[in-house]
C-alpha cells in the first residue's frame, strides 16, 4: 500500500542507545529498516561530563574524545544510506539539579549544543526536509524540535520511563511536554499508546518488531545436555530473572500447587531471586545464563513457556518481545494478562492472577496441536521490523494527509 511508504526522505534519529551499544534496540534496527528506501543519520547521545569523569579509559569514550579533538571524523557511513555520528561536543551533566528552573536553563543550552553539532552532520550529507525520530531522548533532544526545524518531528515510546529513578523528577514534567510538541507520537505497545494520547490527540500504536530467524526450528534443535535429566512436562522461561518485573510468589505457588511439572529457569538473576525461597523447591530448575545463540535450543526442549510478569509501572506497558519468540517457536505459551499483552490473547493464554496460571498451563499442555503450532508460528512471523515500520510510515503519513 502506497499508505505504508515513505521513500526518498532524510531521517534523523536520535535516542538513548548509541550505535556502539552491546545490547539490542529497537532504534538501530527500525534505523536500518528505514534505511532501505530512505537516507538515515543515526546520532549517538553526546558525551556527558559524568560519564567522560568516571570512565574516561573506556575505549568508547576515548574514541568520542578523539572526534572531539578532531583527530578522528565523527560521521561514519555504516552500509548504503545509512550513518552514524558521534557529536563534537560534551554537554554537561545536569540530571542531579533540583531546580527546575536551573535544570531546564541548563539543558537548553546542552540542546542548543547538541543540535548545532548535528546540524554539521546534516549539512554535510545534504540531508533536507528531515524526518526526526526521537526514541525516548527525553532530556537532550528535548529542544531539537525548535533548533533543526523538521518537516515532521516523531516522538517513540516503548518503555514507561517515569518509574525509573533517573527520569522521576525532571521527566515526569518534560515527557509530556515533549509528547504534546510533536507532530505524533508512535508507541511499541497499546499502553504506551494510549498514555501519550493524553498529550498528543495523533498517538498511534506501530506494533513491534523482532529479528526471530535465529527461532526458525524447522530443523529442529539438539535438546541441551542440562535439561536432559529433568522431568517432563517442563515448564520453562528464559530471560533476565529480575524481581521488579517477575512474579517470584507466583512461581513458588505453581510449583508447589503442581510438584509434578518441572519449572526451568534460564537466565541470570537479581539479589533477590538469588536469596528467594525458590531455590528449595525441588522441581524448580535453575540453569543459568546461557549464550543468545543457546536460547532456542532450550525454549525448544519446554513443553509450555512462561512469563510470569509481576504487574506495576514497570511492566504494564512493557511488549515483552520474549512471547514473540515463544510463538514463533510453535510453543503454547502462558503469560501474565497485561493491557500490553492483548495483542497475543488469540495465541497465549493469558492469566490474571497465580490460581490461573495453573488451569492455563494445564489447558497449554492439554490443547497443543500442530495446527495451533502453525497459528502461533504465523502470528509472531507477522512482528517483522518490516512490518513495524510499515506502521510508522503510516502514521507519518496520516500526519502529512
Amino acid at each position: 500500500m502506497k499508505n505504508d511508504l515513505i521513500t526518498g526522505r532524510d531521517i534523523v534519529v536520535v535516542g538513548q542507545q548509541p550505535w556502539d551499544v552491546e545490547i539490542g534496540s529497537n532504534n538501530k534496527n527500525l534505523a536500518i529498516e528505514f534505511s532501505k528506501n530512505n537516507r538515515v543519520l543515526y546520532v549517538n547521545s553526546a558525551l556527558d561530563t559524568i560519564t567522560l569523569f568516571k570512565n574516561k579509559q573506556d575505549p568508547k569514550v576515548q574514541m568520542r574524545l578523539a572526534v572531539i579533538d578532531k583527530k578522528q571524523d565523527g560521521l561514519i557511513e555504516i552500509s548504503n544510506n545509512l550513518w552514524t555520528y558521534y557529536p563534537d561536543i560534551t554537554i554537561r551533566s545536569i540530571n542531579w539539579i533540583k531546580s527546575n528552573r536551573i535544570f531546564n536553563f541548563l539543558n537548553k543550552n546542552n540542546n542548543k549544543r547538541f543540535a548545532e553539532s548535528i546540524a554539521k552532520a546534516i549539512k554535510r550529507l545534504d540531508f533536507k526536509n528531515i524526518i526526526l525520530f526521537n526514541d525516548s531522548d527525553i532530556f537532550r533532544s528535548f529542544y531539537l524540535k525548535e533548533f533543526l526545524k523538521p518537516a515532521v518531528s516523531v516522538y517513540y515510546s516503548r518503555d514507561y520511563l517515569l518509574t525509573v529513578d533517573y527520569w522521576k523528577r525532571h521527566g515526569s514534567i518534560l515527557e509530556p511536554l515533549l509528547i504534546a510538541k510533536s507532530d505524533l507520537c508512535t508507541a511499541n505497545s497499546t499502553y504506551l499508546a494510549d498514555y501519550c494520547a493524553q498529550y498528543n490527540p495523533k498517538s498511534y500504536y506501530v506494533g513491534q518488531g523482532c529479528d526471530l530467524s535465529l527461532f526458525d526450528n524447522s530443523n529442529g534443535f539438539d535438546i541441551p545436555e542440562d535439561i536432559k535429566p529433568i522431568k517432563r512436562p517442563v515448564i520453562g522461561y528464559v530471560g533476565a530473572l529480575q524481581s521488579l518485573r517477575l512474579d517470584i510468589e507466583l512461581l513458588e505457588y505453581v510449583a508447589r500447587q503442581r510438584p509434578g511439572w518441572s519449572i526451568v529457569l534460564v537466565g541470570p538473576e537479581d539479589d533477590v531471586f538469588k536469596a528467594s525461597g525458590l531455590h528449595h523447591i525441588g522441581n524448580i530448575h535453575f540453569l543459568g545464563s546461557k549464550d543468545a545463540s543457546m536460547l532456542p535450543a532450550y525454549i525448544n526442549a519446554f513443553d509450555v513457556c512462561i512469563n510470569p510478569q509481576m504487574i506495576n509501572q514497570i511492566t504494564i506497558g512493557n511488549y515483552p518481545r520474549k512471547i514473540d519468540e515463544y510463538l514463533v517457536m510453535g510453543k503454547p505459551t502462558v503469560a501474565t494478562a497485561t493491557r500490553a499483552m492483548e495483542i497475543f490473547g488469540g495465541h497465549a493464554y493469558l492469566g490474571k492472577n497465580k490460581e490461573e496460571y495453573i488451569t492455563l498451563i494445564q489447558k497449554a499442555l492439554d490443547e497443543d496441536s500442530p495446527e495451533l503450532q502453525s497459528k502461533r508460528k504465523a502470528f509472531a512471523t507477522s512482528h517483522s521490523w518490516e512490518n513495524n515500520a510499515k506502521e510508522i510510515y503510516k502514521a507519518i503519513n496520516t500526519y502529512n494527509q
